[in-house]
């Protein structure tokens, strides 16, 4: 009997492998966050299976998301990330990640860890919406609207809500599969 998952990842095999084995599962490493948030920002305006394809090409480019080597990225640096024909050469998205990766590290010297900070605003415990169908799955929420609100006002890019409530998903801060996932059981 085959598994039952959640319709949007049954395009293809790294798709289901994603969700399979990261999408939802809560995560506390501020390394893990600071990855997800980048990709996530990076997805703005573009389909997940876009950046999920070019995944490895971004953790190449963008030194494996460690956020202290992001935050010091030269001029030559950011043009080089401009003729990488393997991630999304946006240069707003691109000089996003270095302003973010600084006011991550900001955001760790204030709370201990950037894992604290976020989490801090579900109280540490993953919201399980229990959806019956994709349908009724929203884009943003109240919690996703606060906390990008926040992340802005913390001088962070590319954290509107939708990209918040993505990464949230991203991050199992919030647990969306539906209810005859597989993955529930």
């Amino acid at each position: 009997m085959e598994n039952i998952r959640c319709g949007w990842c049954e395009k293809d095999d790294l798709y289901r492998k994603y969700h399979d084995e990261e999408w939802g599962r809560p995560v506390y490493d501020d390394e893990t966050i600071f990855e997800f948030l980048i990709l996530e920002s990076f997805q703005a305006g573009l389909s997940w299976y876009t950046i999920l394809s070019k995944r490895e090409n971004f953790r190449k480019a963008f030194d494996d998301f460690d956020y202290k080597k992001v935050a010091v990225y030269s001029d030559q640096k950011i043009k080089e990330l401009m003729n990488n024909s393997g991630i999304i050469r946006n240069k707003l998205k691109i000089l996003a990640a270095v302003t973010n990766a600084q006011k991550f590290m900001e955001v760790q010297k204030e709370f201990g860890s950037f894992s604290k900070y976020i989490w801090g605003f579900i109280n540490g415990t993953p919201i399980d919406n229990m959806p019956k169908a994709l349908s009724e799955v929203p884009a943003t929420t109240e919690i996703s609207d606060k906390i990008s609100k926040d992340l802005k006002k913390r001088g962070f890019k590319f954290v509107g809500s939708t990209v918040i409530y993505a990464h949230m998903q991203a991050t199992g801060m919030i647990n969306d599969h539906i209810e005859t996932c597989f993955i529930r059981k």
